[in-house]
């Protein structure tokens, strides 16, 4: 394929080799125009920096944007949001940072001095690009987006350059001390990996930081042959650093060493950290700035993002706080919503385009159940018109416990267990199965615990409570790590929200000394029936505590003080434009004009007691035509509001003719099926409440999208207003291609349009026959959270599909369909059970030897090797107790769920037939 290039590309390329670029490309996609990339090297002060160049096709001046990676990473990392960012209509401008990717030079952690005067020179370049948009001379329109490392720059570069106009940090910190040294606690487990992944270019320290660049073992120096570290024979860098600090600067590299020697930090290691922070600066960040932070992030937790969000909001700036699902404990980072959040803000703040709506003033993500295939979580959106910080809407919960002592061991080990670097994906599945990661030793901790709920609680924000603490210390002090369990109703199952644990000093404690402990913040539900659970321990695997044994005493003062953030609302989030639809793939125009168009018969007279329900379908039965078989034989199920309905089967179950005697397309032969009360009949005035897709949107090409719907609204012969055109179209997400005539339309076009015409009206039950055909998987996963917000309003979705996987994470409940008969209808879980087989998936191989070992443990009846990692069928050991045995195994565990999948579930219902 020959790719020919507009004379303005070869123009640039001339440009890029005179300014050193080296090498230009163009990125073909297959829809968007092109994206033109130059990668050049610019020698800045002490290094030189490896950058790539960013633009897609057009005219004019545009907006720039610099993306920084991730630390441990390269600008390779964020090479797809670049482009994308360019197609959308910035310049952007990655680069790898000092000491990563190929630049050269130290890494100072974004020293004013080093990094982050790289950053305001990158801008300098920018300003003098021909296609950047000025405000000034010099002064470019530009925001800084990034994650973790390049989530910091973007705030220091925000503080430190007045020419910055927005920001967009995500998952990273506002005050450097804070995270790693946590009231004084050294995070040492987080510590270590930060120095480890210093030495090891390109490696990755966690989820968003970076990926290993593939055949390269260093940075090196050009011409010298010399290892990046310049390290000699005598074990010492050129500097007369130690090899073991890499490519750190040495007041860094003296940092960790006294720090990770003595276990606790010093003053002077504070001072540095926070002299690199963005605290430092904070009173001159006053740019609009949307503040990206994760849940599941023991590195950079929520409170990090809550310093920033009133920092920010004190200065006067514009500011959105989304919290996301994933972080640097792993999880979901959300990664194509949060992309395109960042981009419709630089929209906004940028383009200066004031009707783009940047979404809600708080997003938080919150979990609907867990993919057993992949332990990912499905999600759903809550949202508030302003952020509400750490502590809004707060409840009281008492606690009951005595007084309690208990020990810090010799060594401080064995450690308890919160969260662990690398594991969080996989315990993010966990939670919500009611299973925990978290270990707490016999003797090592205090307990206190709260009644059962009567009524669900939902925690939002960061709980507290007052404790006096006594210890027998020759110091007096004491190092606590406080958590909050979520304990079921039997007592034993405990889950810990987010595995995250509050490190705590307390000095001058020999005769005992009251604090107030600030938990974690989460954003956490605690079901009716199950009660919340204070454990105070003296170790964490995470942290450094006094090896010196002492005995700790804690008692409870107070009760714990939960903030619920009442004015969250899960109804109003602001949403992709497929949130209500896309699950949808629409009423055809022509079914709708034959639904209106049929003779209507008689229909029975209304059941009042069934007004309510979306659907209930009795001895419903269908024969094939001039036949005597039955492609529907005596079925009958019933639907709820608010439930999402798999409707499931082998092909030729009758779920297609199922859905079209739904829909009135066709008339049972027997049977009867009842919409919100109304038996449903060719023409039922009933079906305007439904909303369907089963034959494929029939749209006329030569008209436009609007023109389209416009005109199936129409035939309807509803009144205008009661389309709710505009919020349709707003789902549909199409901008200007409205105004195209169909017949140019991609195919993902048309089921967005489509989407969009069987949403007009919003009708409140939805039937869906195959809607994820023709979606790529971003789509796919978005239509989930769909389809569950749709349900969450009151409104109801039966959808059938072939994506077994799709319908365990999107569906509440199922009905299993087979050679047209009824073969199981319930809850998703009751259908796919829990089972006695858990699968362990594995960070590492591991040796047969240790796979004997899990088979011999008490209570394992079996534990065999597969493709996916360990199958382990429990006897008698719970699934809590077998965490703690694979933990102290030393087993590399990244994930652990039940192994019994809809898919396996559905081929036993069937007997191994084909969705």
């Amino acid at each position: 394929m020959r790719l020919r290039l507009p004379r303005w590309a070869a123009v640039t390329a001339v440009l890029a080799v005179l300014a050193g670029a080296g090498t230009w490309t163009a990125v073909a996609s297959d829809d968007p125009p092109p994206v033109h990339r130059a990668d050049r090297m610019l020698d800045l002060d002490g290094a030189r920096l490896d950058t790539s160049y960013f633009t897609g096709d057009g005219d004019g001046r545009r907006p720039a944007v610099l993306l920084g990676h991730g630390f441990g990473g390269s600008k390779d990392d964020v090479r797809a949001q670049a482009e994308q960012l360019a197609r959308d209509g910035y310049a952007v401008l990655t680069w790898s940072a000092r000491g990563f990717g190929a630049s050269t030079g130290e890494i100072g952690l974004n020293d004013p001095d080093r990094e982050v005067k790289d950053a305001r020179k990158l801008i300098d370049w920018l300003a003098a690009r021909p296609e950047v948009l000025l405000d000034k001379p010099g002064d470019p329109r530009v925001g800084v987006t990034g994650a973790s490392y390049g989530g910091a720059i973007s705030l220091l570069a925000a503080g430190h350059d007045p020419r910055v106009d927005a920001i967009a940090p995500q998952i990273t910190y506002w005050n450097l001390a804070d995270a790693l040294f946590p009231d004084d606690v050294f995070k040492k487990l987080w510590a270590g990996i930060f120095f480890s992944a210093g030495n090891q270019p390109g490696a990755p320290t966690g989820a968003g930081t970076g990926r290993t660049e593939p055949g390269r073992t260093g940075t090196g120096q050009a011409g010298t042959g010399q290892p990046a570290s310049g390290k000699s024979a005598s074990g010492k860098t050129a500097s007369g650093k130690s090899v073991a600090c890499g490519r750190f600067t040495a007041e860094l590299c003296s940092l960790y060493e006294r720090v990770a020697v003595s276990g606790k930090p010093d003053a002077a290691a504070r001072a540095l950290l926070e002299a690199r922070s963005p605290s430092a600066v904070g009173a001159k960040v006053k740019v609009p700035a949307l503040l990206v932070q994760g849940q599941s992030d023991s590195l950079f937790t929520l409170a990090q993002s809550d310093a920033m969000a009133r920092t920010l909001t004190a200065n006067g700036a514009p500011v959105a706080v989304d919290w996301i699902s994933g972080g640097h404990d792993g999880g979901d980072r959300e990664t194509e919503r949060v992309e395109r959040r960042i981009s419709t803000w630089f929209d906004r703040w940028l383009k200066r385009d004031t009707s783009v709506d940047t979404g809600p003033a708080f997003r938080v993500s919150r979990t609907g159940g867990v993919d057993s295939t992949d332990g990912r979580a499905t999600l759903r959106a809550a949202t508030a018109d302003r952020y509400p910080g750490l502590t809004a809407g707060a409840t009281s919960v008492p606690l009951a416990g005595p007084a309690q002592t208990f020990a810090n061991p010799a060594g401080a080990a064995p450690p308890a267990v919160s969260a662990v670097p690398g594991l969080g994906g996989g315990v993010a599945g966990l939670s919500s199965l009611g299973v925990g990661l978290s270990l707490d030793f016999p003797g090592q901790h205090a307990r206190f615990d709260a009644k059962p709920q009567a009524e669900p609680l939902r925690i939002t924000g960061t709980p507290t409570v007052r404790v006096k603490v006594t210890s027998t210390a020759t110091d007096g002090s004491a190092v606590l790590f406080a958590k909050v369990y979520d304990v079921g109703p039997d007592g034993r199952q405990q889950v810990l929200p987010a595995q995250l644990v509050a490190p705590v000093r307390v000095d001058g404690a020999e005769a005992g000394k009251s604090v107030t402990l600030t938990l974690p913040a989460v954003d956490h539900g605690v079901e009716a029936g199950h009660r919340l659970r204070l454990v105070v321990a003296a170790t964490d695997l995470g942290y450094a505590s006094p090896t010196v044994p002492a005995d700790y005493t804690v008692a409870v003062e107070s009760p714990l003080t939960v903030p619920t953030a009442p004015g969250l609302d899960t109804q109003a989030a602001a949403l992709p434009w497929w949130v209500w639809g896309l699950p949808l793939l629409g009423l055809a125009a022509a079914g709708a004009l034959l639904l209106t168009a049929r003779r209507r018969t008689t229909a029975p007279a209304p059941d009042p007691e069934l007004a309510a329900v979306p659907l209930q379908i009795t001895g419903l039965s269908k024969k094939y035509k001039g036949g005597d078989r039955y492609s529907v034989r005596d079925l009958s199920f019933r639907v709820e509001q608010g439930q999402v309905l798999g409707l499931l089967g082998p092909n030729g179950a009758g779920k297609t003719t199922t859905l079209r005697m739904l829909m009135g397309l066709i008339t049972p032969d027997e049977g009867e099926i009842r919409v919100f009360g109304q038996a449903i009949r060719p023409g039922a005035p009933v079906l305007s409440r439904v909303g369907s897709f089963v034959e494929g949107a029939g749209f006329l090409p030569h008209l436009n999208g609007r023109e389209n719907l416009d005109l199936y609204w129409k035939a309807t012969g509803r009144p205008a207003e009661d389309a709710h055109a505009d919020e349709a179209l707003r789902i549909a997400n199409l901008g200007s291609a409205l105004d195209r005539a169909v017949r140019t339309y991609s195919q993902g076009m048309r089921q967005r349009l489509a989407l969009a015409q069987a949403m007009l009206g919003l009708p409140d039950l939805l039937i869906l026959d195959e809607p994820t055909n023709g979606l790529d998987p971003p789509q796919i996963r978005e239509m989930r959270e769909v389809m569950i917000r749709y349900a969450a309003g009151g409104r109801t979705v039966i959808v059938s599909s072939h994506l077994l996987a799709e319908v365990e994470q999107s569906c509440t409940h199922l009905v299993v369909m087979d050679r047209g008969q009824l073969v199981q209808a319930g809850p998703v879980a009751e259908i796919t059970g829990s089972g006695d087989t858990l699968l362990v998936t594995l960070g590492a191989p591991v040796p047969d030897a240790l796979v004997e070992k899990i088979d011999a443990l008490p209570g394992v009846a079996t534990a065999t090797r597969t493709d996916g990692g360990i199958l382990v069928r429990l006897d008698t050991l719970a699934p809590t107790a077998l965490i703690g045995e694979l933990v102290g195994l030393d087993v590399p565990l990244t994930g652990i769920g039940p192994h019994r999948r809809l898919e396996d579930a559905f081929l036993t219902l069937i007997g191994g037939g084909a969705a």
